[in-house]
Order: C-alpha cells, then structure tokens, then sequence
C-alpha cells in the first residue's frame, strides 16, 4: 500500500540551525511558489538566489555536448540551490529547474552571503552538505555505469517521491530518458516491468507509487546509500 508521507513546513537545513540564528535567517527569507519547469539556474549564469524548498523539489541537470541533459541531483526540503556559495563561487555548474512545484524559501544571493560571514553555524553545516552531494555524485555515477536500469529508474522514482512527499507526481518518458541517460524506448520496457508487477502506474507522464515496499526491494542500493550518507553527515552536524 502506498504511504503517504507528511508535507514539511520547513527546510531540514535551516531548521538544523540554532534557535536565533534561525529566527534571523528565516526574516530575510521570502516565501515563493515554484512552477513546474520553471529554470532556476543555467550553467556559468551568476545566481540571482538562493533557494530551499519546503514543499516543492528541484533536479539539476548536466548538460552534454550542448544539448543533452543528464539527471545528477534533486534538491527538496532536505536541500538547496545555490551551494556553490559556501565555496564563494556566485555561479553554477548545472541547469537547475523545478519538477516539484509547490512552496519554497527563496533569498537574494547577497543577503545569503552575508548570513554566511555572520553565521559559523552556516558555514560547518553547509560544508557538510556540500560532502553529502558529492558523495551523491558519486554514487550517481557509479550507478550509471553498473546498475541495470530497471532498479536505476525504481531508485530514483523512490527519491522523487520523498522529495515529493506525496505517492503521486509528474515526469514524462522522454524527460526520465534523458534523466538517466538512456533511449526513451529502455524507460518504456522498465516502467511497463514496474507497472506489471503493480508496483507503480504510469500515464502520460503522471505517476503514482502504488507499492513503496515493493519498489524499495526493486531500487538498487545506492538509493539507501544515498540515504545512509545524509542522516551519517547532517545529523552529526
């Protein structure tokens, strides 16, 4: 049966935060509503703001040979946008657009730097966030190359739906396809395999997660990887 997941209120990362510098943080923040699609980032474009969702979630994208994008990192309440910052770097190496729409905080790039010279808090716990996506990558990386797609797209199905946090949500073949970095024809056969098995149902882009049990024992074990590796490093914080 499917499990219905609780909508946060706020972004893990600022709640991890101590009390008054939280309270500050929040006061320069503004609460915006991200449209499906809608591009928050370009490759080597100075970012205008920084962004931590709340009930809404983003996937950054590389592009290939200027025309192809590969799926690298979604980014939903347990993250953000914009985290080359912490390294002083005002740009982004990825397309980042948003697939969940729904709330977000939203701050100007120079007001979050300025919260970074004020706060050492800030900067210990986004230094270990910033560990947590590279080791992400990796694990991304790694799962391309050796893992058969079917437990690939049933990984990061599982990943959208805890960013979601919701068993219903929007991604069309074409878009998983270039996600994953295969042929629309190989998302076609590992949907269809994932919906004969009753795990998931599937059309026209709309998907819904009848089997979250089911479709953990289909993912492959970097998405617990993934998982283990956020509650190691971010809990510690």
């Amino acid at each position: 049966m499917p499990i219905t997941q609780p909508v946060p209120v706020f972004n893990r990362l600022i709640t991890a935060l101590p009390d008054l510098e939280r309270q500050r943080f929040l006061a320069s923040c503004e609460p915006v509503t991200l449209s499906f699609g809608e591009v928050l980032a370009t490759p080597d474009a100075p970012l205008l703001h920084v962004y931590f969702p709340t009930q809404s979630f983003i996937c950054q994208t590389t592009t290939i040979n200027g025309a192809s994008r590969l799926g690298v990192l979604l980014a939903g309440d347990e993250g953000m946008l914009g985290i080359s910052l912490i390294l002083g770097l005002n740009l982004s190496n990825l397309h980042a657009s948003v697939l969940g729409p729904g709330q977000a905080l939203r701050m100007e790039t120079r007001q979050f730097c300025r919260e970074l010279d004020l706060s050492v808090a800030w900067h210990r716990l986004l230094q270990r966030y910033l560990y947590v996506m590279m080791g992400q990558l990796a694990q991304t990386a790694t799962c391309n190359r050796f893992h058969l797609l079917e437990a690939r797209l049933a990984r990061w199905l599982l990943m959208a739906q805890d960013r979601a946090h919701s068993d219903q949500f929007h991604a069309t073949h074409e878009f998983l396809a270039r996600t994953l970095g295969v042929r629309r024809v190989g998302i076609t056969k590992a949907a269809s395999m994932l919906q004969n098995r009753k795990l998931i149902s599937y059309h026209r882009g709309d998907i819904k997660i009848l089997d979250r049990y089911g479709l953990e024992a289909s993912a492959c074990s970097c998405f617990c990887s993934d998982n283990s590796l956020y509650t190691q490093i971010m809990q510690s914080a």
